[in-house]
């Protein structure tokens, strides 16, 4: 049980109390499972502006408890505007692409300098190759195409870097049919839903992005900025803690709900241990010089993006140095 005591946050199992923390600390609440949570502790995360993220215990995403929406009608109107403007949005996605490969090249090439037998050779050489037809892709149609292309090399790659007994034989989502695959999606999952209550509290409209389609229920637009963060903020993070060993098989049981896999309770609380430290840990920004971190560089993301919505200012992607 989630409750509130004064200004307080207070979980508790059986009548025990196992955390008591200030709610000035909180950005976000993430809830895996069945839950319960008082009336006035529901009150007092949104008084404080603080977003509430329900998930499965597998962590798929059933919705989220969001504070009122900023008044940034102007951002919202622009958001609409470029998004029916196809020039500008094949332009903006042709960014987005091009910076997922040089994320996933830098990633391949990183393994490649400590590991230079494994055979990543090939396809980061793929990778320079569809790099130029991204960058001439005419049509969004096109796009997605060389994206997808480049993706299966990525990952074909990706599956060499898995050194340890974790193996990973492609991208498989629905459902995670491995452990690898698991975490991926796990992940993906946590930093979708904080860029999609970054986004909503900045007042964008989440569910309009400029490369993924429209669909009902989808936060295109999270999706969208998700694509610069996958290979940073995920990959590194699932390929640390499984060539370290710090999640292993026995980690990982059937989620019935799905049929794929799912960790277990206390390697759960590990992994979210690993992400808080992965995203908050400290880094120079190749762009600003700048210290910042990867939580931050979201933020930082959503702003650029605004101004360049709003104003018209150049939009870059982030990529990160390895």
């Amino acid at each position: 049980m989630l409750r509130k005591t004064g200004d307080r946050l207070i979980v508790e199992k059986d009548g025990n109390e196992l955390l008591e923390i200030e709610c000035f600390k909180l950005d976000t609440v993430l809830v895996f499972g069945n839950v319960q949570i008082t009336t006035p502790a529901l009150t007092h995360l949104l008084q404080h502006d603080i977003e509430l993220v329900l998930l499965t215990v597998g962590g798929h995403l059933k919705g989220q408890l969001t504070p009122p929406k900023a008044k940034n009608v102007l951002l919202r109107m622009a958001q609409y505007r470029l998004s029916q403007d196809c020039s500008f949005s094949l332009g903006l996605a042709r960014q987005i692409v091009r910076c997922k490969l040089e994320n996933s090249r830098a990633l391949l090439a990183r393994h490649h300098h400590n590991h230079p037998d494994r055979g990543f050779e090939i396809y980061r050489q793929e990778l320079n190759r569809l790099a130029a037809k991204i960058t001439g892709a005419q049509t969004m149609e096109s796009l997605r195409g060389f994206e997808g292309s480049s993706a299966r090399a990525y990952f074909e790659g990706f599956s060499l870097a898995c050194r340890k007994e974790l193996a990973f034989d492609g991208r498989r989502r629905r459902p995670p049919t491995d452990p690898i695959n698991a975490l991926l999606s796990l992940g993906y999952t946590l930093v979708g839903s904080e860029l999609t209550s970054l986004l909503d509290g900045m007042g964008y409209d989440p569910y309009i992005g400029f490369y993924h389609q429209l669909d009902y229920g989808r936060p295109s637009l999270a999706l969208d900025l998700l694509e610069e963060f996958r290979v940073p903020a995920v990959d590194r993070l699932v390929l640390n803690l499984t060539n370290l060993e710090a999640l292993r098989k026995d980690d990982f049981i059937n989620d019935e709900e799905t049929g794929g896999l799912k960790l277990k309770r206390d390697p759960l609380v590990k992994f979210f241990r690993a992400y808080e430290e992965h995203l908050n840990r400290k880094f120079k920004n190749s762009v600003s010089g700048d210290n910042t971190t990867l939580r931050k560089s979201l933020q930082r993301q959503a702003e650029r993006l605004a101004s360049n919505l709003t104003q018209g200012e150049p939009y870059t992607p982030f990529t990160l140095e390895w």
